[in-house]
């Protein structure tokens, strides 16, 4: 393994605000990430184990407790007056997309480090313990589904989830495994509602709202609902030369005609409703083959249920219609579906409240992207704050973040902190 990076990393030498962004920094570059000169940090694999090792130095200097769960999740904890005190976790994903940014996901991770630092130097203990807590499979970049690790602390984890495979063959359970996780014990990851106060998630918006207003921050209304669907159109292999092409069943064309559809589909829709397809792969693979099976993924999301389902069963059909019209055959199956997620409202006033303290707008938005918080609702209630991003990027290298933005999300953080406090003194 290539030295370690942090080593040596002055945190207190470093302003408030650039802490965090810093941290992001270091953890773009190998052993936290797969690939040389690019960011690829998957779930379960050694870049990932290396990303942990490092954030469990930082939490363990911030004052905190850590430990890792069943389910890779590492978490840090603050004690709150007393250690059965109920816990405001905050938390974000630590993976990232094949070739990503540094600052979606890791960026909330940080920040929550900074906070607790914060309390810790000033001896400050709340009536309620804080954690922090780095999720492993947000973004489903090595396994089909996304988002396992927060649905293990939620409780929401369907064991089916441990069988599916990467593109090597390995399964969740075996990667686990191997990582030094208990998929048997798996169901220990999930807390018990009684014990966790609120969720909150800090994350870049990986969108162009925030910047072209003018503004740092914003406060998140609600979550998109979202699934996520795998598609195979099946044919006949055969040679590329030699096979007419009136006599082929070649699954290509049909394959490009449904990905039109989605889009036209998705065009006509209303609701926020997108549709996408980001992985596609013809089977065997060869040039001078003419496909068996073409396979291609589909995440298809809108602001409600209701309009992400009527567009999936619409696509669905066309799909299944446009496989007949060729002599092919089509399978769709679905791979996750996540409900759209409301913000709990109490907890955004005081984020409104910890944003006017600071003179800045409290500027209310919808999040398109899926989040871990959206699953977290399920066991507590839930508050997410965005930061801006140059350029609405995201999913690529060149998103970007400012110090100054940084800081000022921290320091939101901890009056939102001071708020939950009051009111739970109340």
């Amino acid at each position: 393994m290539e030295a370690d990076v942090t080593e040596g990393f002055d945190i207190a030498a470093q302003p408030w605000g650039a802490r965090a962004k810093a941290r992001c920094d270091l953890l773009g570059l190998p052993p936290y990430s797969e690939v040389e000169g690019q960011l690829t940090r998957r779930f379960l694999t050694p870049a990932h184990a290396a990303a942990l090792d490092a954030l469990t130095r930082w939490m363990a200097e911030a004052g905190m407790s850590v430990r890792r769960d069943a389910a890779a999740n590492l978490i840090g904890r603050y004690e709150g007056e007393t250690p059965d005190a109920k816990a405001l976790i905050i938390g974000s994903h630590i993976d990232s997309v094949r070739n990503g940014g540094r600052y979606d996901g890791p960026l909330g991770i940080m920040l929550g480090i900074d906070v607790v630092e914060a309390l810790h130097r000033a001896g400050r203990r709340l009536p309620f313990a804080i954690e922090v807590v780095a999720f492993g499979d947000e973004e489903g970049s090595r396994f089909p589904a996304s988002m396992s690790c927060s649905r293990a602390i939620a409780g929401t984890l369907d064991a089916m989830a441990l069988e599916m495979k990467d593109a090597e063959g390995v399964s969740v359970a075996e990667a686990l495994t191997a990582f030094g996780g208990d998929p048997d014990d798996i169901a220990s990851a999930a807390r018990d509602p009684r014990d966790v106060l609120a969720f909150l998630e800090a994350h870049i918006e990986q969108g162009p709202v925030l910047e072209a207003e003018g503004l740092a921050l914003g406060v998140v209304t609600a979550i998109a609902a979202q699934k996520r669907l795998m598609v195979k159109i099946i044919g006949t292999a055969g040679h590329a030369g030699t096979t007419p092409m009136n006599l082929r069943k070649d699954p290509g064309p049909a394959a490009a005609e449904c990905i039109l559809a989605l889009e036209r589909i998705c065009r006509a829709g209303t609701d926020g409703l997108v549709g996408t397809v980001g992985r596609m792969t013809a089977l065997p693979g060869a040039f001078n083959v003419i496909p068996g099976a073409i396979e291609f993924s589909m995440d298809i999301r809108a602001e409600t249920s209701a309009a992400r389902d009527e567009a999936v069963i619409t696509i669905s059909a066309e799909i299944h219609a446009i496989a007949a019209k060729r002599g092919l055959r089509a399978e769709v199956h679905l791979m996750q579906a996540l409900a759209e997620s409301p913000c709990d409202p109490s907890l955004m006033g005081l984020l409104e409240e910890a944003l006017a303290d600071l003179s800045h707008p409290a500027r209310r938005l919808p999040s398109g992207a899926g989040h871990d918080a959206m699953v977290m609702a399920d066991l507590c209630p839930v508050a997410m704050l965005f930061i801006r991003c140059e350029g609405g990027v995201s999913h690529n290298p060149a998103e970007a973040v400012t110090e100054a933005d940084c800081a000022l999300a921290a320091q939101a953080m901890l009056h939102f902190i001071d708020k939950l406090e009051r009111r739970e003194r109340a």
